[in-house]
């Protein structure tokens, strides 16, 4: 531990050591966590995820002050902004879309990016401006742009790094294209989950550099942090997932779903039938199992839907992006599932044969997962990037 971190210590609360105590706060992120509290740049008025409920409320500073600092100093997601803003009063709206992440989030993929004094950085999703005060503060005065595409949430944004004192630049635009006027960068982060990431990022990052970026597919919303470094030739980036993680959307990746009736225009026994032996708990797995992140990387263009248990039934829901094909999985407790599938895409087909191709590669976890982005694409690999395929 180094001598700064060490007296920086002693000021870490509860929140700190506990950070500390999972490995999610390092000890050099130890004073930059200390000289930059999450509470100094939440809103008055918040929803913090509430654990024991399931869902977000709503916290008043004026009404609750001890209530409210309880919740900003806890390791959990706060929404800062519902329905792009259109959203008011204080009951949460319908689509949480600006957000502080939760601290152990934060700092694990700031870990991964392995900022240090000295270094350019560029983050995509300013929202509260704490994760890139955070960078600020490590990497030094002027080395830090941060992009938001949320014009109040930006001049928010501008008006909390004025009124903190800590040099940030604050651009508003959409991150997509990155910021060319700052290039080259020695690291890129995206506080925003990604379905494909800009090789403009790659070519404005030097070669040796970082990318850190939420990534997945629209099957789910099981995303992973892919940790990207730049080639020595700058024509590619190439790098392993390092752990499960959900985030808003870049909002102009984000997906909405076509309604169910404009794929099942009648029953779903209209469907050609089959069955299979794969159960429930097998195939659903945990919300941040790296099954569902897995079938994403190997069932392209589709999206998977998990409908409500009800009499020991749940039905899973497959729908094809390309085209107008469905299938649908009706697990039942104690009986083999039965399949019905409508379409050119043989959908159900396509996630048992991914199923079992991961079963058969040992159930690999994120971190065996890989991604290299190039000017021509994307492409996942597994365990060796020579064994790829594009999406």
């Amino acid at each position: 531990m180094s001598t700064d971190a060490h007296k920086e210590r002693p000021s870490l609360d509860g929140p700190g050591r506990a950070l500390m105590s999972s490995g999610a706060l390092s000890s050099d992120w130890a004073p930059s966590y200390a000289a930059v509290p999450r509470s100094a740049v939440l809103p008055d008025l918040m929803w913090p995820f509430d654990m024991a409920v399931g869902r977000s409320v709503a916290v008043s500073k004026a009404d609750d002050p001890a209530k409210w600092h309880a919740y900003a100093d806890s390791d959990v997601p706060i929404v800062t902004q519902w329905d792009d803003g259109k959203h008011s009063g204080t009951e949460p709206g319908h689509v949480p879309t600006s957000s502080a992440s939760m601290p152990s989030v934060v700092f694990r993929m700031l870990q991964d990016l392995d900022l240090r004094p000295g270094h350019k950085a560029l983050e995509i999703g300013t929202a509260t401006t704490w994760n890139a005060l955070l960078m600020a503060h490590r990497a030094g005065p002027g080395s830090v742009t941060t992009m938001e595409v949320d014009r109040a949430v930006a001049t928010a944004a501008m008006a909390t790094v004025e009124r903190l004192g800590i040099p940030l630049h604050v651009v508003h635009g959409d991150g997509f294209q990155g910021y060319p006027e700052g290039a080259p960068y020695d690291r890129v982060i995206a506080t925003c989950g990604l379905r494909s990431i800009p090789f403009a990022w790659v070519e404005q990052c030097r070669p040796g550099g970082v990318i850190v970026a939420p990534w997945g597919t629209n099957y789910s919303h099981a995303d992973a942090v892919a940790r990207l470094v730049v080639a020595p030739d700058g024509e590619s980036a190439s790098g392993r997932f390092t752990g499960p993680v959900e985030f808003m959307k870049l909002r102009s990746q984000r997906f909405v779903p076509r309604a169910h009736s404009a794929y099942v225009t009648g029953s779903v026994a209209d469907g050609d039938e089959s069955s299979t032996t794969i159960t429930e708990a097998e195939f659903v797995g945990e919300q941040f199992g790296p099954e569902r992140f897995a079938m994403g990387v190997r069932v392209p263009r589709c999206s998977y839907v998990v409908a409500e248990k009800s009499d020991g039934a749940r039905p899973v829901w497959f729908y094809s992006l390309s085209d107008n094909s469905w299938a649908c999985v009706m697990f039942r407790d104690g009986d083999t599932a039965r399949v019905w599938q409508v379409g050119p895409r043989r959908l159900w087909d396509n996630a048992e044969n991914a199923f079992r191709w991961w079963v058969h590669r040992g159930k690999p976890d994120h971190t065996r997962f890989g991604l290299t982005v190039t000017a021509e694409g994307e492409r996942v690999w597994l365990d060796d990037p020579a064994e790829s395929w594009a999406l």
